[in-house]
């Protein structure tokens, strides 16, 4: 194994996820074994800037060009995402923020979310931590595309956790938040790492 500094990671493995037309589908991630299993892996700020780092390697290796009008982040830990992308690969694009509320039955935007002002059907790059079983991802970009009529929107995950306790998966759909990323019908995922139950836990406790 490699070491990140703390945090083991797994061997890079590829994988095919969806992505733009004529575009490179096969993404290089790795996974996160957790050595305490039953427990919240938590990361460390190298391993969270590898992550990133491989994000921006899957963006650059698409195919073609990704040029942006706006990096969102869900969350605070989205947002940290969606600013070091912004910085790191899209010019320092615009940023969005939006924070969700979560009950047991549904899930709702709080008013501190931030839209930017953007052109007409803008290409946005949407960033999460992390995908489960909850469809988050779908419910934020209806409100997205709502919003902003037309978007085109590129998805950045750090982790995504699989259905069986092998990490290294031979397919996208062995990841359980499959179907709800394609129902999203993103224009390309990207996907640093695969993760067990019951996930992953940013630096400093970010939301």
């Amino acid at each position: 194994m490699v070491d990140a500094s703390d945090n083991p990671i797994g061997p890079d493995f590829s994988l095919a996820a969806p992505t733009v037309e004529f575009g490179n589908p096969e993404i290089c991630l790795y996974s996160l074994p957790n050595p305490r299993p039953g427990q919240l892996l938590n990361l460390t700020w190298a391993s969270f800037g590898h992550g990133l780092e491989r994000l921006i390697q899957q963006i650059k290796n698409v195919g073609r060009r990704v040029d942006v009008d706006a990096c969102f982040g869900i969350n605070e830990a989205g947002l940290v995402m969606a600013t070091f992308l912004a910085s790191a690969q899209f010019g320092r694009c615009p940023i969005g923020y939006l924070r969700c509320n979560k009950s047991r039955d549904f899930i709702t935007l709080d008013r501190s979310s931030m839209y930017p002002d953007l052109p007409e059907a803008p290409t946005i790059v949407l960033c999460d931590f992390e995908v489960k079983h909850a469809d988050v991802v779908g419910f934020i970009t209806g409100e997205i595309r709502q919003r902003y009529p037309g978007a085109e929107i590129y998805f950045a995950v750090f982790g995504a956790m699989t259905k069986e306790r092998n990490l290294e998966v031979a397919s996208f759909d062995d990841l359980t938040g499959a179907g709800i990323m394609r129902a999203a019908a993103f224009k390309a995922v990207f996907i640093a790492a695969t993760m067990s139950p019951p996930g992953i836990e940013p630096p400093l406790e970010l939301r």
